[in-house]
């Protein structure tokens, strides 16, 4: 029998998800050696589990959410969850900063009628997960990999590096050193250097990379005349409750507090 794929959906735009179906050719390959089981974006036919590998796209934001979540860790063998609401929270990871009951009021008619949790927070921050694929949305060569890498039992073979390196790969000008505020240094690899081969600074779509140091690149963003409230900004969008992202923007916040 053909190993059980299963895709899930929690709060999220389903851009990462599209990106996994704008593999195409590759999906029809995919298709003869496992068994699409649950994909709720590409068919309506559900399969029951358990399922050898899940992805799992977006953030827990209710109470089903939290629910939910654990009964599909329990029914797959390996969980892999892909892209920034899963991985870190997502945009949406902004309300965790300020008081929900305010957004909910400002935005709605009857706020009473919505069920929502304060936070919204990464997989992991619930359930074990095997495997964290970063990116707003995903890299589908890097998807296609980490499905590979589970079906055979071998470690996904995704770089660890950051932009930077994908910025010499390409002959790219340092934007950084022409004074372009950058989160290249610090972010994960993924994207091709998108932004940065277009003489625009990198906005850490693909989350921190390993061993980040945030307050280094801080130190010369400022030194360089960029202001404390920008770099807050730029480090609060997609990755938002990422770790290394968290945790210097916070401090930048006390810093232009004082």
């Amino acid at each position: 029998m053909r190993p059980k794929l299963a895709v899930w959906k929690f709060a999220s735009c389903d851009g990462c998800q599209l990106t996994l179906l704008d593999c195409e050719d590759e999906l029809l390959t995919l298709g003869e050696i496992v068994e699409v089981a649950y994909f709720r974006e590409a068919t309506r036919a559900e399969v029951g589990g358990p399922y050898a590998l899940s992805l799992v796209e977006g953030s827990i934001t209710t109470a089903d959410d939290c629910r939910r979540i654990l009964e599909i860790r329990r029914v797959s063998d390996v969980l892999v969850t892909i892209g920034a609401c899963a991985t870190a929270g997502g945009v949406q990871a902004l309300r965790n900063l300020r008081d929900v009951d305010e957004f909910r009021a400002a935005v709605y008619a009857r706020p009473e009628y919505i069920d929502t949790l304060a936070t919204s927070t990464p997989i992991s921050r619930h359930v074990r997960v095997d495997f964290e694929l970063q990116g707003c949305p995903i890299n589908k060569t890097q998807v296609l990999e980490v499905i590979s890498a589970y079906l055979h039992g071998r470690a996904p073979a995704v770089p660890s590096n950051s932009v930077c390196v994908e910025c010499k790969q390409r002959g790219n000008v340092c934007v950084l050193v022409l004074g372009t505020p950058c989160l290249g240094p610090i972010t994960h690899a993924g994207c091709g250097a998108l932004c940065p081969s277009y003489h625009r600074g990198c906005y850490g779509c693909y989350g921190p990379m390993e061993t980040p140091n945030a307050p280094a690149l801080s130190r010369a963003l400022l030194s360089g005349g960029a202001l404390p409230l920008s770099l807050i900004r730029l480090l609060r969008t997609f990755n938002t409750d990422a770790e290394a992202f968290r945790r210097e923007s916070a401090r930048l916040e006390g810093e232009d507090d004082d």
